[in-house]
């Protein structure tokens, strides 16, 4: 089974949705839904985020060679329908989780934002990558439709 790489996803995201912004920190990646690059940088809120290391949290063991988390965020009721669950987060980690947040290829809440209906995957296959699209679009989506209501009509 083919895996994607972090490249190949960063590129699919810039080459099919328009008005995108990347920032590269430490690394990882945040892409942001910013066209024209209005926005002040304290009211930007990325849709989606590539994450390489361990500099936000340790779930996950991104300190393995060639290890990377894609993260994005969807709406409360696609979240609920992936899970079927309202929510989850790291708190539930330490109380036994029913995820491991280190398995690859497997899609899941998110170990720190799962609360705010973010879900991730760790170096997804090419058929997971798949059943993403969709919700990289759906994040892209909100995303796009919060930036319409931050800017004056």
């Amino acid at each position: 089974m083919s895996r994607m790489d972090a490249a190949a996803i960063s590129a699919y995201i810039i080459d099919t949705f328009g008005g995108v912004d990347v920032v590269v920190a430490d690394g990882n990646s945040f892409f942001f839904y910013d066209p024209g690059n209005g926005l002040p940088v304290d009211q930007r809120f990325p849709f989606a985020t590539l994450v390489t290391s361990d500099l936000y949290d340790q779930f996950s063991e991104l300190k393995r060679p060639s290890v990377f988390r894609l993260n994005l965020g969807v709406s409360g009721q696609t979240f609920r329908a992936l899970f079927d669950t309202p929510a989850a987060s790291s708190e539930s980690v330490g109380g036994g989780s029913a995820y491991d947040f280190t398995a690859l290829d497997r899609l899941m809440p998110h170990p720190v934002y799962g609360q705010m209906h973010w879900v991730c995957v760790l170096n997804p296959s090419d058929g997971t990558f798949e059943t993403v699209k969709p919700l990289l679009a759906e994040a892209y989506g909100l995303a796009a439709r919060r930036h319409a209501g931050q800017r004056p009509s």
